[in-house]
């Protein structure tokens, strides 16, 4: 008895150490304080399924990135960035959507699990038509709309064009364009109510109308396909300034096929990536792009980058409505089997409980108990017969006691004037009344309940401001510095050279007579114009492309100044090249522009937070720290 009185003692006073350590703060960042609960949760987030496993940290080295994060997010806080109204509106947005899975009671089951699962494994071609709902449509104008549609439905059903229809009636911006074509997709790109009729009306055939939060609409299927999965490309892309002209259209037309001539000619993808591509979020880092799947990217995208078959492959020069791309393919796979899918599946229909049998009242009467409610019997019996706008009794009396507050008649009729309620009676508007204020309650609460959804609220938090004043202080400052950025350049012009290149041209001629008569003008020290005018004044019998190339970056140069491998279908004596080879050199600023500003933002980036080390005070609990276990 004494010794397992003694085990019992020994455990909780172990669990209670263990969870008191928890608490324990392992660095304090001027006033803020990070507990070792909190520092450990990021760190083994930020250090699991990670791309490579080289780039996983120990606690130690990864807390020295953590406080580099959290001095940008202090320094942020410290000028009130969270305080703008553009911060306070994207912040509510994401608390909104976060909070929405814990303000309602969610149920579902194994088979609707299932079923998104199958769902999953398919991708479903189809266009719709919509006719819009305002959200405060009363039921006579709701009913209206529905009218509409089923009207337009009997037009689709005695023969009009789907497509037609679509351009003509559907409210969807798009439509004028795509006839209401939405091209692939599969589960949980949709908004559930849509996704539900789609993937059950067979294809070729048109739904009847179905309600979603955005209007009604009709569904036509035109085809149901297995799953490709997902893709990872690399792409190399040349923007399409808003507004741009035609002149400046053909200029980037021309660049982006210069650019698929030098790849064909054996460059390296990803170093013209870094260099000539306009995305400077991929061209970092050699052009590569996130995993998306179909529907996730513009078809005019997704398509020819799903076209390729093999790794390493890449499309011609293609066109959308953002400017012209080079697609590589990376990688693909496919979907994960349904026990590795189970877990997102469920997160997600928590985080939409229009996919499931959500109870507003079952999760009203809950919050009832938890919070003590008490009703005021004899106070709402005096509500019964007053209509709203009524003159009523200037007592203000209470009506119920939520979480030992009491709610009054007057609390009631401010809130009826907020909600902008003019007709019914109070008592009728009560019980909303008294979902909404417990609903409230219970949001303002939710950080303290849950301590995920807290941890995930300030992740969101520090996320935004993070960006913001990266922004502000690191990336559009880098590339607006004009001066700052060519002193930089001055100070560092050895740290991006050229390899010893051929400078020069390369010249190919239709057939022998042509090369003779250029060989002779090049001898008369034309120049390549003068050339080009002479020789192609009736038909293009000569092309000559200038240039400087490094060893492996063309193949016609490589044989002829390195003597590698006669290229294939190289037109012997008809293809030549003049030029010299240059010894290694700076690559000047306008050549390497996107990686002197990358590595002017690191140079402002580390000089700021030696700045915010020496404003801010650092203090870590080093003994703790080595408790925490790397991953």
């Amino acid at each position: 008895m004494n010794r397992a009185l003694f085990s019992l003692l020994f455990i909780c006073c172990f669990t209670l150490s263990i969870f008191a350590q928890k608490n324990e703060i392992v660095v304090t960042i001027a006033d803020t304080k990070v507990s070792k609960a909190e520092f450990e949760r990021i760190f083994k987030k930020n250090n699991n399924n990670l791309y490579n496993e080289s780039d996983k940290k120990s606690p130690e080295d990864y807390l020295e990135l953590f406080i580099d994060f959290k001095l940008k997010v202090i320094e942020a806080e410290s000028l009130q960035m969270d305080t703008n109204s553009v911060f306070v509106n994207e912040f509510e947005g994401y608390r909104k959507e976060l909070a929405t899975p814990y303000l309602t009671d969610v149920k579902f089951n194994e088979q609707l699990v299932k079923e998104l699962y199958d769902r999953m494994n398919k991708e479903v071609n189809a266009s719709h038509i919509l006719l819009q709902v305002k959200k405060s449509a009363t039921d006579a104008e709701d009913q209206a709309v529905l009218n509409r549609i089923n009207k337009i439905k009997k037009e689709i059903d005695l023969g009009k064009d789907f497509a037609e229809a679509a351009a003509e009636y559907s409210e969807d911006p798009s439509a004028k364009s795509n006839k209401g074509n939405l091209s692939y997709f599969t589960a949980f790109q949709m908004i559930a109510p849509f996704e539900n009729v789609a993937f059950t009306t067979p294809a070729g055939n048109v739904s009847e109308s179905v309600r979603s939060a955005f209007g009604y609409h009709l569904i036509m299927v035109h085809d149901v396909r297995k799953n490709r999965g997902e893709i990872q490309v690399a792409h190399i892309m040349k923007m399409l300034p808003k507004g741009a002209t035609p002149v400046v259209k053909e200029e980037l037309k021309k660049e982006i096929y210069n650019i698929y001539i030098e790849l064909q000619n054996g460059a390296d993808f990803s170093e013209l990536a870094k260099t000539r591509s306009d995305d400077k979020n991929s061209a970092a880092k050699g052009g590569e792009m996130p995993w998306f799947a179909a529907g996730r990217m513009i078809k005019e995208f997704s398509d020819p980058a799903f076209a390729l078959q093999n790794k390493g492959d890449y499309t011609p020069p293609i066109e959308t409505q953002y400017g012209y791309h080079i697609i590589k393919k990376i990688d693909s796979r496919g979907i994960a089997s349904f026990e590795d899918s189970k877990e997102s599946i469920v997160s997600r229909i928590k985080k939409d409980p229009a996919r499931s049998t959500s109870s507003k009242t079952a999760f009203t009467n809950k919050l009832k108990l938890e919070y003590n409610f008490i009703e005021n019997p004899e106070g709402i019996k005096l509500l019964s017969d007053v209509k709203v706008g009524d003159n009523f009794s200037e007592l203000d009396f209470e009506l119920f006691n939520l979480y030992n507050k009491p709610y009054t008649i007057k609390a009631f009729q401010n809130y009826i004037q907020e909600k902008e309620i003019t007709t019914g009676t109070y008592k009728a508007n009560f019980d909303k009344w008294v979902e909404d204020e417990i609903t409230k309650l219970e949001d303002s609460r939710l950080e303290e309940k849950y301590p995920d959804f807290r941890y995930t609220i300030k992740e969101y938090h520090d996320g935004i401001l993070l960006f913001n004043i990266s922004e502000e202080k690191i990336w559009n400052y880098a590339s607006e510095d004009s001066v700052g950025l060519q002193v930089f350049y001055e100070k560092s012009k050895n740290k991006h050279v050229w390899e010893e290149r051929f400078k020069g041209s390369i010249i190919v001629c239709k057939d022998e007579a042509t090369r003779e008569e250029t060989d002779k003008y090049f001898g008369a020290e034309m120049t390549n114009i003068e050339i080009l005018d002479l020789i192609n004044k009736e038909e293009e019998k000569i092309t000559i492309t200038e240039g400087a190339w490094e060893k492996g970056s063309n193949s016609i140069v490589d044989y002829f100044v390195w003597n590698k491998n006669l290229p294939e279908n190289l037109e012997g004596n008809l293809t030549f090249i003049r030029g010299d080879k240059v010894q290694p050199e700076p690559k000047t600023l306008k050549e390497a522009r996107g990686l002197y500003i990358s590595d002017y933002q690191n140079y402002i980036e580390k000089k700021w937070l030696k700045e915010l080390r020496k404003k801010y005070k650092i203090k870590v609990n080093k003994k703790l720290l080595k408790t925490i276990e790397g991953v």
